[in-house]
């Protein structure tokens, strides 16, 4: 069977910056070890696989190596796909998915996110795996909190944008992703996300790290509305807001690619 496929980079108004992610359209959902096997021969960050669900679609994401519970980026350009490729009169699409309802809006250019806010939690310095982890970035964190992902606060950019850290190291902590951030001089904020417990060493614009850092910025900076970059070496661009327990986050996105691929279903 063939199905249609797109490729999308995701947080950015330019080709080749921002997240790359692929995006299936599924007829039907087949077994979850064939979309993990879509999944690796895609060898991207992410590939969203969605299904029509009666007026809007159910959604997943899979890396190359697991199915994880939300994506950012990936949701941002499976909406691109039903708002430029399946459906052009829409200005609103809700994704059915593991973290609930994921409403996605069109406003001009850029797509606007609508997802459940993730707060952290302070950590002791000394325990486990704290210590590990603050050996594995490499560079002393100024604070450092947990929860599904971990965060790690930095001084400054230039910090930040040095950190090195030791990917092996960071897998031996069991934690699945690190998200290492700092304040900014031309934006509200920086950050970098690193996970390769899911099989992505650094990611390049991470959607899903973004409902745990504008909680604490806004908290920090006394505002909920903010605009932050990710400085990979892709780079990407969000523009978020805290709405009490939940967190709009909006970027562009710009089509690479779209074709089919050929599936035994």
């Amino acid at each position: 069977m063939q199905l249609p496929i797109w490729q999308v980079d995701a947080f950015s108004n330019r080709l080749f910056g921002g997240n790359p992610a692929a995006v299936v359209l599924l007829e039907r959902w087949p077994d979850d070890a064939l979309l993990l096997a879509v999944a690796k021969e895609n060898n991207l960050a992410e590939t969203a696989f969605i299904s029509r669900d009666g007026a809007d679609y159910r959604i997943r994401w899979f890396t190359p190596g697991v199915e994880v519970p939300l994506c950012g980026h990936a949701t941002l350009a499976a909406a691109w796909v039903v708002f430029h490729r399946l459906e052009p009169s829409r200005a609103r699409v809700v994704f059915a998915s593991q973290s609930g309802a994921l409403p996605v809006d069109r406003q001009g250019e850029r797509l606007l996110l609508d997802f459940p806010a993730n707060p952290v939690s302070p950590v002791a310095p000394a325990s486990n795996p704290a210590a590990a982890l603050r050996s594995a970035l490499g560079i002393e964190p100024l604070e450092l909190y947990q929860g599904f992902q971990w965060l790690a606060v930095y001084r400054s950019e230039d910090e930040l944008r040095a950190l090195r850290p030791d990917m092996r190291g960071i897998l031996a902590t069991g934690i699945h992703g690190i998200i290492a951030t700092a304040p900014a001089t031309d934006c509200d904020f920086v950050s970098r996300f690193f996970a390769p417990a899911a099989g992505i060493d650094e990611d390049p614009v991470t959607g899903s790290s973004h409902t745990r850092l504008v909680p604490y910025w806004a908290h920090r900076l006394g505002r909920d509305r903010l605009y932050a970059r990710q400085v990979s070496a892709r780079g990407g661009e969000l523009w978020c807001e805290l709405r009490g327990d939940r967190v709009s986050i909006a970027g562009e996105a710009v089509l690479y690619l779209e074709g089919s691929i050929t599936l035994p279903l």
